[in-house]
């Protein structure tokens, strides 16, 4: 078959149109950074090529000296990138460039605020660098052969941008990509060696590629242009912040700089090398569980592998950078690396890195803190029930809000609670709810607001399992302030509890009665030491699973059975008086059911019969009427 009958026009997905007319419309205030992005997808090309060429040295195709190379042409206004790495198939040039993130693009564009900052970090962190091209480009042209195919394999990709581009099969007797940029009448900046040169100093001078450019003047001779390198490699002491950050947008994908890095080098039993970055800001698809970012491989500085999930636990996914081990062999897999105990030490060994560097920007910088609280707090928190190992360091790690927070901002640390207990207070207590206004408002708190004991509130639906798995902190037990029988030791007044005491004998017929009324409804009745303006509220047994973690479990599509509660009553509230009153019937059974929906209500429950509530309600509000 001809190359001409493998000639054909496609276009571009909706998402992928309207992505690049941002683009097109100076999304991105600094236009250099085109070049950036496409000199990292060269570099990427050319790790790739060298992975796979582990197992298959055929792949070099005799060539094995990888590089990239940058040409400009100021008569016919082209700009090339050309590297002689993995390169692409025809499916593979579909996939890649004919189509941006395909599994979340729809996602992504739900994400745009119409902000042109805002909007320009999501398409920094979304990844899609190829695209910048055409800021600076009226036509981009990509030519391109997998390494390991024939000659006539080739494949051209061609698009001014507009909606659709040409895709021909075509002769490259050289394996890689070749993308030239036919740039706009107004870029001339760009077809300039000195300014070329001095950008990839500033962007891609970590490159461990020799950037190869013609040499200025006369010379017909090719020089590299970066110092080609590996940038962890280096001794830290030689390194820029400027490096740091620019070698942390290559490897993370991302236009930002990072919020902190810890480089380190370990030796001993295991040499490798890390450098390991925190995002500024967390990416769309954080809490996506089939994304993959993560770790880059590498082995004696030969890359071998992207999204090391491997050397990272879960709750630290949105940790990026490099590990480079000088003990593992280049043939390492992906099972090898399941079942690895360098890959273990590793791993904790970086694990206990990022905490350590967490806990030092908590320490040392609350502002900075604030803002990595703020994106990745709730993912942390994770880590609370998967990593038992690190759990105390992971709590000192935590935030929360309280009774004392301005607002419902996570900003108190279970060691800021435990500085401010009050004397004879042995417990941090706590308040979970699906919402911080249910939590605040939790007529659980009221004698807590009485005695002004600080309660956390946890409103965020991780803090249920957080709270399930984090018994103590620093030796102080953390207790739900819904569960159990509420002693509050040393706290406890000595008139209060005689009072106590007093309620308990003087209304033991109405709480045998209530019980005979509710007791389909309710596990106990008994007289509460923790209400002081409610009448009742619900309180789960200290076995017991909590009203809102049975909510999460149930939405969660869990066949949980509802556990009954136990019943609190408030003695000096007014309508347990008057029912302490009403004559056992039909009417002491309405008020009864209705002191129960109550507080079904208060702690943010659903009613099994809201038409029922509303009839008793009704009906004793007449009968009250007409009794005046």
């Amino acid at each position: 078959m001809s190359v001409e009958a493998h000639k054909e026009t496609l276009g571009f997905q909706t998402e992928v149109n309207q992505l690049l007319d941002l683009m097109i419309h100076s999304l991105y205030s600094n236009k250099e950074i085109f070049l950036r992005e496409l000199i990292s997808n060269a570099a990427d090309a050319a790790d790739k090529l060298r992975f796979e060429a582990i197992s298959d040295d055929a792949l070099y195709e005799g060539d094995s000296d990888l590089n990239i190379r940058v040409d400009y042409d100021k008569d016919g206004r082209t700009l090339t990138i050309i590297d002689n790495g993995i390169g692409m198939n025809r499916q593979e040039v579909i996939e890649h460039i004919g189509t941006i993130a395909k599994s979340g693009t729809k996602q992504f564009f739900n994400s745009l605020t119409g902000d042109q900052a805002k909007d320009a970090q999501l398409i920094g962190q979304f990844g899609v660098g190829f695209y910048s091209s055409f800021i600076v480009a009226d036509k981009v042209v990509l030519t391109t052969r997998r390494a390991g195919l024939t000659a006539e394999h080739g494949v051209r990709w061609e698009s001014t941008g507009k909606g659709d581009y040409t895709l021909e099969t075509v002769e490259k007797s050289g394996r890689g990509t070749e993308v030239v940029l036919h740039l706009n009448k107004d870029q001339d900046e760009f077809l300039d060696g000195y300014r070329l040169r001095h950008i990839i100093k500033k962007y891609s001078d970590h490159i461990t590629l020799p950037i190869i450019m013609k040499a200025e003047g006369d010379k017909e001779e090719d020089e590299t242009v970066n110092s080609a390198s590996a940038l962890w490699a280096r001794p830290k002491s030689e390194i820029k912040e400027e490096e740091y950050n620019e070698f942390y947008k290559h490897v993370g994908h991302d236009f930002e700089d990072p919020l902190a890095h810890v480089h380190s080098r370990v030796e001993g039993n295991q040499e490798y090398t890390s450098l390991l970055y925190v995002p500024a800001r967390a990416p769309f698809d954080l809490f996506d569980r089939d994304s993959k970012h993560g770790i880059k491989l590498y082995v004696r500085r030969v890359f071998i592998m992207d999204d090391a999930e491997q050397l990272m636990p879960n709750y630290l996914r949105f940790v990026r950078g490099v590990i480079d081990s000088n003990d593992l062999p280049l043939n390492v897999s992906r099972e090898i690396l399941q079942h690895s105990k360098d890959i273990d030490a590793m791993r904790a060994g970086s694990t206990k890195k990022v905490l350590g560097l967490l806990e030092g920007l908590a320490k040392n910088d609350k502002e900075k803190y604030g803002k990595f609280w703020s994106e990745f707090g709730s993912v942390i928190k994770e880590g609370v029930v998967e990593d038992v190992s690190n759990r105390e360091q992971i709590a000192r790690l935590l935030r929360f809000s309280s009774t004392r927070s301005d607002g419902d901002s996570q900003d108190v640390s279970l060691s800021d609670y435990i500085e401010r207990m009050q004397e004879g207070q042995d417990k941090i207590y706590f308040v979970t709810a699906d919402s911080y206004g249910a939590a605040k408002n939790s007529p659980h708190l009221e004698i807590f607001n009485k005695k002004d004991i600080e309660v956390l509130l946890l409103h965020h639906r991780i803090d249920e399992w957080v709270a399930n798995h984090l018994n103590e902190f620093d030796g102080k037990a953390l207790q739900s302030v819904t569960k159990g029988d509420l002693d509050l030791g040393d706290l406890t007044d000595k008139d209060d509890a005689e009072k106590e005491k007093q309620a308990e004998t003087e209304f033991k017929d109405l709480i045998e009665r209530m019980q005979q009324s509710l007791s389909e409804k309710v596990k106990a009745i008994r007289v509460s030491h923790r209400l002081t303006s409610s009448p009742a509220c619900l309180v789960a047994d200290s076995v017991d699973l909590g009203s809102n973690m049975e909510r999460i479990l149930k939405e969660a599509g869990h066949d949980v059975s509802a556990t009954k509660k136990i019943l609190e009553i408030n003695p000096e509230h007014s309508l347990v008086a008057r029912l302490n009153e009403e004559a056992a019937g039909e009417r002491f059974d309405d008020w009864s059911n209705i002191l129960f929906d109550q507080a079904l209500l208060a702690e943010g429950s659903q009613l099994d019969d809201p038409a029922g509530f509303v009839r008793r309600l009704n009906d004793l509000l007449l009968e009250l009427g007409s009794s005046k």
